[in-house]
């Protein structure tokens, strides 16, 4: 299981993926596009072209977790643009895989100064 902590990376692949591959061509895109570490322990969320599912990449120290979502009616709407490996707050990405508006979710700051 995986647990969306306030410490949790996640970071969100914008363009599509192709969801024949499995763990090692997710591992392998995590490596080229996204730029980062697969082994990293950050979690690494895909979708596929048609944005009615999605996919998370995730090690957790023995190996790697890949879970599916995929929507039995509509797509994910509301899918972050910009620049490839979006980093997303755990609970941005808990919004995002019920459907919703992550960047509407607001929410609080991840850090804050102290006085």
């Amino acid at each position: 299981m995986i647990a969306l902590t306030p410490r949790l990376r996640v970071l969100v692949a914008v363009a599509p993926a192709d969801f024949r591959c499995g763990i090692d061509g997710l591992a392998r895109r995590v490596r080229q596009a996204l730029a980062d570490d697969p082994f990293g322990g950050a979690v690494f969320v895909f979708r596929n072209r048609r944005g009615t599912a999605v996919k998370l990449l995730a090690y957790d120290g023995q190996g790697f977790w890949l879970c599916q979502k995929r929507l039995s009616q509509g797509r994910f709407q509301h899918w972050p643009t910009g620049q490839p490996g979006q980093v997303l707050a755990p609970q941005e990405l808990a919004v995002l895989l019920a459907g919703g508006d992550w960047a509407a979710a607001g929410g609080a700051p991840l850090w804050r100064a102290v006085a």
